[in-house]
């Protein structure tokens, strides 16, 4: 539990420091007279930052371990968001956010990988889904934040940025806190210390009552190379995940981060318009907490895909309507299937990678989707200038259903499934899957 609270807590710091710009774009355009353009560079320079975290967080976890890189990369997006709030000017502020945006995924990218490493194979999901829910209250409390501090003046915006450095507290618990990967000490050599923490934690299930399994024992795992993302099966995963998270993020970033903006083009006052952002930040806690029941009972790539078509068709209702209510309604389904969604791709990628490129493997996909933000910045721009608010919902529609249909018809099968099975080596030993055995 004390892995998982810390975990949420990370999560949380993350998604609100990544939404501290989308609530404060409107703010920060007329204080600094920008151009839709403008914010497109922004946001498009968070996104290159994290497609560099992604993969330079992924390789340094593979390499160092997956607790020192965590903690690193959290206080270091801290800071930077810190000292965003201090910019003087446009090219600053954007250089920090690039540096912010670095941070941010190298947190996201090895705590995915630790939470599938260090909880069970039957329900690592809902491990995830609950601290993706936990960890999505930064979205709402970082809206409700920008609502109250933006309107107190023309450096209200600033505030905002501070807030989104509060990440520097589940840092120092998480030093504190969590454990080295199992999986990464054994494959590294470090057995000792990977079985004296599989043994204290059997003894502290044997002691509240908790009856284990026995541990399933397998051959030492063989440690894979870089190159060997080049096989025909790394490969083909590589691209997989990769396209579904480059058509993911165009779609979900496209949603989430452009709504205040466009609400004020399409007539809405700012106030108005980040009070209905605000609503719908309040989705994604409950979206996360929808994916609970389904996430470890069906198999995750069509669970994927049945979401992505129901996101396709709340985002068209969206798009089309001219009322506020159902505006509103289509917008917060909408909202919540995407982080229902997301919570199965975040399940789903660090599983179809061995041990030794689960950081790299996974952080390639994520840096894909990264550098698809990149594109996201211009591509609505370029979108919202020509069609406007409803040309670009429509849009953003069609990508998330092509997400669904990629991982659908070329994904693998993971749900309830063994790390090292998944791999595809067959031949796997793992301490950790005697931890995770022992915790089911």
């Amino acid at each position: 539990m004390r892995w998982t609270v810390v975990l949420a807590s990370l999560f949380l710091c993350e998604l609100a420091d990544i939404a501290t710009l989308s609530y404060s774009a409107p703010a920060i355009r007329t204080d600094w007279h920008l151009s839709i353009t403008d914010l497109g560079v922004l946001t498009s320079a968070t996104f290159l930052g994290m497609f560099v975290g992604a993969l330079l967080g992924g390789r340094l976890a593979d390499r160092y371990g997956r607790r020192t890189i965590l903690i690193a990369a959290a206080a270091f997006f801290s800071v930077c968001s810190i000292l965003s709030a201090l910019a003087p000017g446009y090219t600053v502020f954007a250089a920090l956010r690039f540096l912010t945006g670095a941070g941010v995924q190298a947190t996201t990218g090895v705590l995915l990988v630790y939470a599938v490493e260090m909880f069970p194979r039957t329900s690592r999901g809902r491990y995830l889904s609950v601290m993706i829910a936990l960890g999505g209250l930064g979205v709402p409390l970082i809206a409700g934040a920008a609502r109250l501090l933006v309107p107190l003046g023309p450096d209200g915006w600033r505030w905002v940025f501070v807030v989104g450095g509060v990440g520097l507290i589940p840092a120092v618990l998480g030093a504190l806190l969590l454990p080295e990967s199992v999986r990464w000490r054994e494959i590294h050599g470090r057995r000792t210390p990977a079985e004296l923490l599989v043994d204290r934690l059997e003894r502290d299930l044997t002691a509240r009552g908790v009856v284990l399994p026995e541990p399933e024992v397998r051959a030492a795992e063989p440690r894979h190379g870089l190159a060997e993302l080049r096989s025909s099966r790394y490969l083909r995963r590589t691209v997989v995940t990769s396209a579904v998270m480059v058509l993911a993020i165009l779609s979900y970033y496209g949603f989430n981060s452009w709504v205040a903006t466009l609400l004020v083009d399409r007539g809405f006052d700012t106030t108005q318009a980040l009070t209905i952002s605000a609503v719908l930040a309040l989705a994604p806690v409950l979206g996360a907490l929808a994916a609970l029941p389904i996430i470890d009972r069906w198999e995750r790539r069509r669970t994927s895909g049945v979401l992505c078509a129901l996101v396709a068709v709340a985002m068209l209702v969206f798009a089309l309507t001219h009322d506020t209510v159902a505006l509103v309604v289509a917008g917060f389904v909408a909202a919540l299937l995407l982080q229902a969604n997301t919570a199965v791709l975040y399940a789903y990628l660090p599983e179809v990678f061995p041990t030794t490129l689960r950081g790299i493997g996974s952080g390639i996909a994520n840096g894909a989707g990264r550098i698809a933000g990149v594109a996201n910045g211009f591509l609505i721009a370029a979108v919202a200038g020509v069609a406007g608010f409803t040309g670009v919902f429509l849009t953003t529609a069609v990508l998330v259903l092509l997400a669904g249909v990629v991982l659908w018809t070329f994904g693998v099968d993971t749900r309830g499934r063994a790390l090292d099975d998944i791999a595809g080596d067959g031949t796997v030993a793992d301490p950790g899957e005697r931890l995770t055995a022992g915790r089911s």
